[in-house]
């Protein structure tokens, strides 16, 4: 058997290598030789300063390296590390799932290793050293109020229901963005919009391929702002997430705002053409209570402005947002007035509707108070009066043919096939008893 103070000694270079928690059994072993050789070289007064000076070591190497990563951060902190994407790898288009799941709390109301026992866990739900002492796991005195306090909790998180939201509020379709009301702009200095509200016209999630950061993801965002008094203006926006893009495009439709006149506060002055690349828009002015009937970003369009009655039909591409919502404020913009109209042709405008058996209504005079009272000839003065000739710039609206139901019948091409041989003669025979069509 080797010399106790040897193996004394080997127990004694242990201790100061070690630097966990497992020092202690070699102190432990230290103890017992020491009782058990009570006249070793370990027991005399300098064998037990070094053994004090050991057990000193060990204990300040632990309170040293407790404080490191898993006592600085958080639980919550500790596993978003394990879980989330890196930025580097966030740009190269990693963890495009990350962070869309929702979080469910399955402890609502409890702490991680807390329970009925009211047990004290080190590193749990407690410090692992508190005042330079290792804290040991214990059971601390019951809670008779933790049970009613979980259950009223609960009830009140089960009862937490967020209202439907009306009708009238609702986006397009289903539960999409498009639709939605975004409220007012962002304030301009001392300037706030007030009054002013923002729709969603359009959405779009376009990717971009790049040779150093692979598949780059952004949205785009078409809002039309408005305060429902003639004065409206559309944005474009884009961003790398939707809240972005929309407070981008919202903020730009701001700085760009139309005041476009109404007729009656209503609706427009007169019927209109307008064509914005592939779309092609025919606008027609309609009385009051006749409601809005055109496409639905239109619709929108309509609203921010404040026209209650107009028909519009839209020929081309109907999915170009942006050429749409263009094309119609370019054509409410460019609209003329009564007013406008009486100036420029020196006549009275006049008036007439159905519902006033065509009486006559003068609406506008010229401002100069100077009338042209001669009759006056189209192709001479170079003014036309026919007011879709004037504004339509000569485009008709596609109507389909109707399809006679009986066309398949053979009845129906017999009674065809001889009408086609005397077609258009009684119209020519009555051109000519009217002299329109010199005789044969």
């Amino acid at each position: 058997m080797a010399a106790p103070w040897r193996v004394i000694s080997v127990c004694y270079a242990n201790v100061l290598r070690t630097r966990t928690l497992d020092a202690v059994k070699p102190l432990r072993q230290l103890s017992t030789l020491s009782a058990r050789y009570p006249h070793s070289k370990s027991t005399s007064s300098k064998g037990t300063a070094l053994f004090c000076e050991s057990i000193l070591c060990v204990q300040l190497d632990i309170t040293r390296n407790a404080s490191g990563i898993f006592t600085k951060v958080t639980a919550s902190q500790l596993w978003e590390g394990v879980s989330s994407v890196s930025n580097a790898g966030r740009k190269k288009g990693r963890g495009r799932a990350v962070g869309r799941k929702k979080v469910t709390d399955l402890n609502r109301g409890q702490k991680l290793g807390d329970g009925k026992a009211n047990m004290v866990w080190p590193g749990l739900n407690a410090p692992v050293i508190q005042n330079r002492l290792i804290v040991r796991h214990q059971q601390l005195a019951r809670d008779e109020n933790r049970q009613q306090r979980l259950i009223e909790l609960r009830e009140k998180m089960s009862q937490v229901k967020y209202p439907p939201m009306p009708p009238l509020l609702r986006g397009f379709t289903g539960g999409r963005m498009t639709g939605l009301r975004y409220g007012p702009p962002d304030s301009v200095g001392d300037y706030t919009f007030e009054g002013f509200d923002s729709v969603l016209l359009e959405l779009k999630h376009v990717s971009n391929m790049t040779g150093t950061l692979g598949r780059k993801m952004h949205y785009t965002a078409v809002v039309v702002v408005g305060n429902g008094n003639g004065v409206a203006g559309y944005g474009y926006g884009k961003g790398t997430r939707v809240g972005n893009a929309i407070r981008m495009a919202r903020n730009r439709a701001a700085q760009a705002l139309y005041y476009i006149p109404l007729f009656d506060g209503h609706t427009v002055y007169h019927n209109m053409f307008s064509q914005y690349h592939k779309s092609k828009l025919f606008i027609h002015r309609k009385e009051k209570g006749y409601g809005l009937r055109c496409h639905r970003a239109i619709t929108q369009i309509c609203k921010m402005i404040g026209i209650r009655d107009l028909h519009c039909k839209i020929e081309g591409s109907t999915t170009n947002i942006k050429a749409i919502s263009k094309g119609f404020l370019n054509a409410l913009v460019d609209q003329e007035t009564h007013q406008d109209l009486a100036d420029r042709v020196g006549y009275h405008v006049v008036e007439m509707r159905n519902e006033r058996d065509n009486f006559p209504v003068i609406v506008a005079s010229p401002s100069t108070g100077i009338i042209k009272t001669k009759a006056c000839e189209e192709d001479k003065d170079n003014i036309i009066f026919d007011l879709d000739r004037m504004y339509l710039d000569g485009k008709v609206e596609y109507a389909r043919q109707r399809k006679n139901p009986f066309q398949d019948l053979l009845s129906f091409r017999k009674n065809r096939a001889i009408k086609h041989k005397k077609r258009n003669q009684f119209d020519v025979m009555i051109q000519r008893k009217a002299g329109l069509v010199p005789g044969l």
